[in-house]
């Protein structure tokens, strides 16, 4: 793998510096776009003290134009894109009935549009390269959600376009996988939308333990390797995915509102 490149989005924190990290350390060469710049450069610093050939780019997935602009800097400087992770996203925790719809539209733009503008501009550069896209999405991106429709909805829409994208590119020798974690002990929550578009300070609740960055990103690399079509994490996931989406969803879909419903019970009350 020595020499390969991987451009990551989101790639300053959680899961995508993990990943930057992992993949760093078996001799990639690592392209970290992140809109935040503070943390950009200390991610920047901390691969480049590992010995990583690292370039840090600032880029918000929300612009097509940055999108365009980080992307063909990363070819410039590497010569070329073999795997791009589509990882940049935020969530929102706020039931419908109290959710503006800017919230959904905000949403919609970093996740999804977000992995189109990454997407669209390194193709060619996969196509020669017969690389990856490895996508970001969640166990929200096929089992419902409570208090969570914004975030579940950019996560199916997510399967719908790279599942598709996988047959128009499997010829070509292009490969997608789909990364579906459970719930991680990333910063992702701290920056969750509330139904206002404010950043949601409020109890949250989870089902199943927490991930770490690091261990979602070891099954990155592993199953990047075996070109697996969908990575389903953590032992919850699995069995949501695996059993009880397929013979019981009516009892899953009771148990998850239950747990999940008292977080909102508690922050939306008197709103």
């Amino acid at each position: 793998m020595k020499g390969k490149v991987i451009a990551v989005t989101g790639g300053a924190s959680g899961i995508g510096a993990a990943i930057c990290e992992r993949f760093g350390r078996e001799g990639y060469k690592v392209a970290v776009l992140d809109f935040d710049e503070k943390a950009l450069e200390r991610e920047e610093e901390r691969l480049r003290f590992m010995g990583v050939d690292v370039l840090g780019l600032k880029c918000d997935v929300t612009s097509e134009r940055q999108c365009a602009a980080a992307i063909k800097s990363v070819i410039e400087r590497f010569g070329g894109i073999d795997i791009l992770v589509n990882n940049a996203g935020i969530t929102q925790r706020s039931t419908f009935r109290r959710t503006a719809m800017e919230v959904y539209r905000r949403v919609m733009e970093v996740n999804f549009f977000g992995a189109l503008h990454c997407t669209k501009p390194a193709l060619e550069s996969l196509i020669e390269r017969k690389g990856t896209i490895i996508v970001t999405t969640s166990l929200a991106g096929f089992a419902p959600l409570y208090g969570r429709t914004g975030y579940s909805a950019s996560k199916h829409a997510l399967h719908g376009f790279f599942h598709s994208l996988r047959s128009e590119l499997a010829h070509l020798g292009v490969h997608v996988m789909m990364l579906c974690p459970g719930f991680t002990a990333t910063n992702l929550q701290t920056r969750a939308l509330d139904g206002d578009g404010r950043l949601n300070t409020g109890d949250r609740a989870t089902v199943g333990r927490e991930a770490t960055p690091e261990s979602v990103a070891d099954s990155v690399y592993r199953g990047a390797l075996k070109r697996k079509r969908e990575l389903v994490l953590t032992p919850v996931g699995k069995f949501m995915h695996y059993v009880v989406l397929r013979f019981a969803p009516a009892w899953y879909e009771r148990r998850m509102a239950k747990r999940m419903k008292p977080e909102f019970d508690r922050n939306e009350a008197g709103t």
